[in-house]
């Protein structure tokens, strides 16, 4: 540890920290530019000078290594000097159009010239000019207010790994850009939105819509991906304009993927549910919420509970799938499932279905195998936490299943389920590695040898000492933010008379109603056309052209709800403004029939639903938080017979119209037509 004092305040930072950080561990701000903590040291800005001792000239305290006795001063004359120098020079050539730019009201430049900078300027030159770059549907460029700080370039190419940004020509002709204009191809292009410190770079759909100082801010939690990153979400009046990430360093670090962040903006308005529906004389009208439930409740009428079935969907909150679970329980149904893709999943036990090394554990492994998955398209973030651990070297890492780009090397070991079994010189590697992890594909579970592949994977985890007392290397990766709650609370097919049906039994002729709560990822067309249908969703989707009563719910952002990421951790999101019209939140919808359908339920508020999550699952009882887990039972999920060696099917390439609120969105609608062009466009009611 070197000690270092900071305008007289003496501190210890490790050997070989910056300058920067060691001015930051003694409270004091360091403006900054190029400097961001997650990225690589450029040090080309010049903002952050400081006077040290000793030196005859400011330097750069983001690139200037610390020395054991070192005294720093951060507001002397010679550093305020300094400052307002490069200042002077950054604002040669920026345009200086504050009051019509989208950054105002949150740009660094904006701030950091009035608390850093001069009150007038030397330079009567004419400014140069830079042309607008087409980056794609989501980042708009002015690239005439680019001071080059590079921050871009590193995201792109340290983060996402992307190298598509780079700089051409130097001095003042210093150009940012994609060398060959091209939309670019990340799906974490969202970040460099926030990663800019000048309004050079902006969200597109966002252009000109409102100001900082207008908005509702409200923080919640993401659910189109199944990592649950920590997202703020901000609104004005009844409107959601915004959403962006919050930091989380256990979970999403400072990132958002794309779908996550633009999606919900456009889609919180299109296609929306927002009265109920019944069908009468063949056809969907509109009607009251009596009259909704009064249907349901006449057709349940001598219906044996062996003959009703429910579905949960995937983005789902837990109350909503307690109360309808517990409906159901009273109707005399065991006929319940949150399985729509049909994935062999067994809920005996936890660690059979969440991802057990966490998010942040993937960067203490030292290797790596994934087993029909593509991370880059199902959880960017975490894909992207992968890279991180591999760019720190000593990290193999081996695929099977498709080949894609997944921003980082490996070695493809196979494209089926055959090659878990015969891994070749990659099984020394696993079993040579002290903390050897693996993922598992949701995906690679939604096959007719589904239960034979996740038995087989768990014997590989634990014959290659992915299973230790203290690290648990076995992970399955879920794709969206409602499957794991879903699970939690046992919502697959129970004991009862004749035994509980799965989805695919259900859509046989298993039932005669259907309870569809927010389920739109199946072959609709497979309901019999007998089958009386209720949807309870948020969106006009696929499955609601199918029903004959919609219950209109409200969408994640638009309730207090519960919901529980792929490794586990329950976390909650916040009402962020209200659902449109006659939407309510689904466990209220379900507590107002459980009522009329003669079987009220025991909860009327929201703390009374809570309550009973934690009766029916102890993890519900604890928030935000999440214990490592290690291996202590030796039972597997079971042999589930002889693998097939199909390849796994590849993950679908069209990231951005994946969900109901995918599909509902325009915004995600012009990222596929863009990056898909030969794909025909995918509406809600397909």
């Amino acid at each position: 540890m070197a000690k270092v004092t900071v305008d007289g305040i003496e501190v210890e930072v490790p050997n070989g920290s910056s300058v920067i950080q060691a001015c930051e561990a003694a409270g004091k701000e360091i403006p900054r530019f190029c400097y961001h903590e997650r990225l690589s040291v450029a040090g080309n800005c010049r903002m952050c000078l400081v006077e040290v001792e000793k030196v005859p000239k400011p330097v750069s305290s983001c690139s200037y290594p610390v020395a054991d006795g070192m005294v720093v001063k951060t507001d002397s004359p010679m550093a305020r000097n300094g400052r307002r120098g490069v200042m002077e020079f950054l604002l040669i050539n920026h345009p200086l159009d504050c009051p019509i730019c989208d950054q105002g009201g949150e740009c660094d430049l904006q701030d950091e010239a009035v608390a850093y900078g001069a009150d007038h300027s030397r330079y009567m030159e004419e400014k140069r000019a830079v042309k607008e770059k087409h980056w794609g549907p989501l980042v708009k460029t002015v690239m005439t207010r680019c001071i080059q700080c590079t921050r871009c370039i590193r995201f792109a190419t340290e983060i996402a790994g992307v190298p598509e940004l780079g700089a051409t020509n130097r001095g003042e002709n210093m150009e940012v850009g994609t060398y060959v204009e091209k939309a670019l191809t990340t799906e974490l292009s969202g970040n460099l939105i926030d990663l800019c410190p000048v309004g050079a770079l902006t969200s597109r759909p966002y252009a000109f819509v409102t100001r900082p100082w207008e908005l509702r801010k409200t923080d919640s939690v993401d659910v189109l991906d199944a990592v649950g990153a920590s997202i703020r979400v901000d609104a004005r009046g009844p409107e959601i304009l915004r959403v962006l990430p919050r930091t989380n360093e256990a979970v999403n670090e400072e990132w958002l993927a794309d779908r996550s962040r633009f999606a919900p903006v456009d889609a919180q308005k299109r296609r929306r549910l927002d009265r109920p529906w019944v069908k009468r004389d063949g056809a969907l009208k509109q009607a009251e919420w009596v009259d909704a439930f009064k249907a349901i409740a006449d057709r349940l009428k001598g219906v044996s509970g062996e003959r009703i079935g429910a579905v949960a969907g995937d983005l789902v909150d837990a109350e909503s799938v307690v109360a309808l679970k517990d409906l159901m329980t009273a109707l005399g149904s065991a006929n319940l499932d949150c399985r729509q893709d049909g994935a062999a999943i067994n809920p005996v036990r936890r660690e059979f279905y969440t991802f057990n090394t966490t998010i942040a554990g993937i960067e203490e492994a030292d290797a790596l195998l994934i087993i029909g998955s593509n991370p880059r398209l199902e959880a960017p973030v975490l894909n992207a936490r992968i890279r991180k651990r591999s760019l720190l070297g000593k990290f193999p890492i081996g695929v099977i299943g498709e080949k894609a780009d997944l921003t980082y090397g490996y070695t493809h070991l196979g494209d089926g389920p055959g090659a878990i079994g015969n891994l070749g010189d990659f099984a020394e590697v696993l079993s040579k590695a002290e903390r050897p992890m693996l993922i598992l594909g949701r995906g690679a579970l939604a096959r007719p040898d589904g239960a034979a592949i996740l038995g087989a994977t768990w014997r590989l985890a634990e014959s290659s000492g992915m299973l230790e007392e203290g690290w648990n290397g076995f992970n399955l990766l879920h794709r969206f933010g409602g499957q794991v709650g879903a699970l939690d609370l046992g919502f697959v097919p129970g004991a009862g008379p004749g035994g509980g049906k799965d989805l695919a039994d259900m859509l046989d002729g298993g039932v005669d109603v259907l309870w569809l709560l927010g389920a739109d990822e199946f072959d609709v067309s497979r309901i019999p056309a007998g089958t009386f249908v209720i949807y309870q969703g948020h969106h006009g989707d696929r499955a609601a052209a199918r029903a004959d009563v919609i219950l209109p719910g409200a969408t994640y952002l638009e309730k207090d709800a519960t919901y529980v990421n792929t490794e586990g951790r329950v976390q909650r999101g916040r009402l962020a403004v209200h659902p449109p019209g006659e939407a309510r939140e689904d466990w209220r919808i379900i507590r107002a029939a459980s009522e009329l359908l003669g079987h009220k339920l025991s909860y009327d508020d929201l703390a009374g639903v809570r309550r009973r999550l934690a009766a029916v699952n102890p993890v519900f009882g604890t928030v935000a938080t999440l214990a490592r887990r290690g291996w202590a039972d030796t039972a597997a999920p079971g042999n589930g017979g002889a693998l097939d060696d199909t390849p796994f099917a590849p993950t679908p390439a069209n990231y951005w119209q994946v969900g109901t609120i995918g599909r509902a969105s325009p915004t995600m609608a012009e990222c596929a037509a863009t990056y898909l062009p030969a794909a025909a466009p995918s509406l809600a009611a397909e």
